[in-house]
């Protein structure tokens, strides 16, 4: 046992991966085909060992309604909707047409697509424009930044008591910690990170997978 999270070096790294269900050839095929069509921004792809967890963590919670904030090439899509049961639903939130034609093809390959509702245009404006009720299971949080809270504020109202809320990139490379370093995407993830030690409507943990990786439940 230990009370601090190991350092994971890239040796581990890949020996976390190695023992993970393997990443199978569409969502290999798909990070490749991101990576080469986008390589400034392959870093918004999740990893294989986050894709893995979201499916198990939608097949524990056995949700059949998810929300996704932020579907870049359709990776999390997959992941997420592949824990669904036949007749769940994915509601994917993005703005860019170029990027969701990728999912879309990858969506049909990984035989997913008949789950998944993409909705283009402002996420926080589609989320506004949803019913005010609670109808979500999962919400999966990975677009800008700086919208963080915004987007957040819209989502905790729409998930059912025991929902989950997850947020990537909540450690924002590490530079969370820098005071220096004032940049406003770093700043909208810390904002973010406070603003979900103060909110007494869920419990959460920021746990060390990727980039960092909130995991949060509605009470």
């Amino acid at each position: 046992m230990t009370r601090t999270t190991e350092t994971i070096t890239p040796e581990l790294q890949a020996y976390l991966v190695d023992h993970t269900d393997p990443v199978d050839p569409v969502l290999a095929e798909l990070a490749e085909e991101t990576a080469r069509l986008y390589p400034d921004h392959k870093g918004m792809q999740i990893g294989a060992e986050q894709g893995a967890f979201t499916t198990l963590l939608t097949r524990i919670q056995g949700a059949r309604d998810v929300v996704e904030i932020g579907t870049f090439t359709g990776y999390s899509a997959i992941c997420f909707a592949r824990g669904l049961p036949d007749d769940g639903r994915l509601l994917a939130l993005d703005i860019s047409e170029e990027w969701t034609s990728v999912a879309r093809r990858y969506w049909e390959r990984a035989g997913v697509a008949d789950r998944i509702e993409l909705r283009i245009g402002p996420a926080l404006e589609s989320l506004q424009g949803l019913p005010e009720q609670e109808q979500f299971d999962i919400a999966f949080l990975d677009a800008d930044k700086t919208g963080y809270t915004d987007y957040w504020e819209e989502l905790v109202p729409r998930m059912r008591t025991g929902g989950l809320l997850l947020a990537d990139n909540t450690l924002s490379h590490g530079r969370v910690v820098d005071p220096d370093n004032t940049a406003p995407h770093v700043q909208g993830i810390r904002d973010f990170n406070d603003r979900l030690v103060a909110d007494d409507r869920v419990t959460q943990v920021l746990l060390p997978l990727g980039d960092g990786l909130t995991l949060a439940r509605k009470n």
